[in-house]
């Protein structure tokens, strides 16, 4: 059974996401089946645009649409093979999940993604690389993975690195999830339409190229909560040391100090190990390197023991009562952070390296960063 559908509407290529009773949660099957069908639509000369976006139940949905474009990727099969082979299907799941994400980012043609509803982790991944990215009233969006003891990916470590500041950092250590403006002030997104104008902006793109059809029936966002604390959120988040992070966000009022508490409840190793993370991908150069570096982190944490007990306590047992190991972060050492970026049995991720000229929308998130416009 196929979870992903497509269909051509005027110079429209629509890619839908159809698993709506896992809110939509990418399997490794519509992971190839979505590249499968991006490669054809990039073939067809009558499609000039493609839209992604994800279908709900009837009964959730108001107005016809999802309830989320995609949580994520289906971790407790993950999980499951990571106890039974240690991770070898996985490691297949993670290459062309990622390779899903540099082929959206350089698609030859507009890709419009529409973050309605819960977009988490592998769902950003296949919508905030995109390079049109359109949230509404009921956007969900974040990366929760240290909440599991695991780490960002899907590109994560690229997206929220792009822009001066640390709200990247504030998103990443905490697991949180946020609404449309947040979600554009941190990078993930670039366009607010009301969910009551979503059905128009699909008829429009059928005939209309996406800067003019967007810009007719966006609007500002309702206000957030990052840009108000980003002076607070700066400070705090500086620096590659969490618990210096914790220290000082503890000192910084009732606010850092609940943000203080959100991370002491998350796997100490994976907060550790993502700080570790976002901070080497400031320094590359491309999406694919950002990607080739979570490919390691990736199989490194997943054989860990906090991924393991994560997926336990949240999604199989769901007490919600993880033990983590170590239990704080004092316990986690320099020698288990580098361990994570280590080369992997199987070797490295590798994707077409970016040398081509930008893609013909004009938009090349792999290698250009986000203007700060906060």
């Amino acid at each position: 059974m196929t979870n992903i559908t497509t269909e051509i509407r005027g110079a429209l290529g629509v890619l839908t996401l159809d698993r709506p009773e896992a809110l939509n949660a990418l399997t490794h099957q519509m992971v190839t089946e979505m590249a499968d069908a991006l490669r054809a639509f990039a073939a067809d000369d009558a499609v000039e645009r493609v839209l992604i976006m994800g279908a709900g139940k009837d009964r959730e949905a108001e107005q016809g649409w999802q309830h989320a474009l995609c949580a994520g990727g289906d971790v407790v099969t993950l999980h499951a093979d990571v106890q039974s082979t240690r991770g070898q299907g996985a490691a297949r799941f993670w290459r062309d999940e990622y390779a899903l994400n540099a082929q959206i980012t350089r698609f030859p043609k507009p890709v419009v993604a529409l973050q309605h509803g819960i977009v988490l982790g592998g769902g950003v991944g296949i919508s905030g690389h995109a390079s049109h990215r359109v949230v509404t009233d009921s956007t969900r969006i974040g990366f929760p993975e240290v909440t599991i003891g695991f780490v960002p990916d899907v590109g994560a470590t690229w997206l929220l690195t792009r822009r001066r500041g640390e709200l990247g950092t504030r998103a990443a250590l905490t697991g949180d999830h946020f609404g449309a403006a947040d979600a554009i002030a941190l990078g993930l997104a670039d366009s607010y339409v009301p969910a009551d104008r979503l059905a128009e902006l699909v008829r429009l793109l059928e005939t209309t190229h996406p800067d003019a059809a967007i810009e007719q029936l966006s609007a500002a966002a309702p206000a957030g909560t990052l840009v108000a604390a980003r002076p607070m959120i700066d400070a705090a988040f500086a620096g590659d040391d969490p618990r210096a992070i914790l220290e000082r966000l503890r000192a910084a009022g009732d606010e850092g100090a609940a943000i203080a508490e959100t991370i002491e409840r998350r796997s100490p190793f994976a907060v550790a190990v993502t700080l570790a993370a976002l901070r080497r991908a400031r320094g590359l150069r491309s999406l694919e390197e950002a990607l080739a570096q979570e490919y390691r982190v990736s199989r490194h944490t997943s054989l860990a023991a906090d991924f393991s007990e994560g997926i336990r306590a949240q999604l199989i047992d769901k007490d919600r009562q993880p033990k983590w190991t170590p239990s704080s972060l004092a316990g986690v050492t320099p020698a288990m952070v580098e361990a994570c970026f280590a080369p992997v049995p199987g070797g490295d991720l590798e994707l077409p390296l970016p040398g081509q000229p930008a893609a013909a929308h004009g938009t090349n998130r792999a290698q250009q960063p986000q203007p700060d416009h906060i």
